[in-house]
């Protein structure tokens, strides 16, 4: 499968409507900033029928390890931003061939 970038998701809403390139460009950035403004204040993001975004407090660690380098060290407690897919995009991947 290959990465689609916000570039990607751009041109293919330009290609569907007859909207400038420039301002499917500012739509797309505008709801990037509204989702992520939206985790920031703590708010759960319900898209029907895609999914649904939310922070999630991940439990800190007194020793960790640093993968690249083996390094111990503490993670304190913190965020993160969490996606749990809805039930038609469940059902739309479930249904996926593998060859695809």
């Amino acid at each position: 499968m290959r990465k689609i970038t916000k570039a990607d998701l751009v041109d293919a809403v330009y290609e569907e409507t007859v909207v400038e390139r420039k301002t499917v460009q500012q739509v797309v950035e505008q709801f990037i900033d509204a989702i992520k403004k939206s985790l920031e204040a703590g708010a759960t993001i319900e898209l029907r029928g895609f999914g649904t975004f939310e922070p999630r407090l991940r439990k800190g660690r007194k020793r960790a390890r640093n993968p690249r380098t083996g390094e111990s060290l503490s993670v304190e407690p913190h965020y993160i931003a969490a996606f749990r897919p809805g039930q038609e995009l469940k059902q739309t991947l479930w249904n996926l061939s593998p060859e695809t």
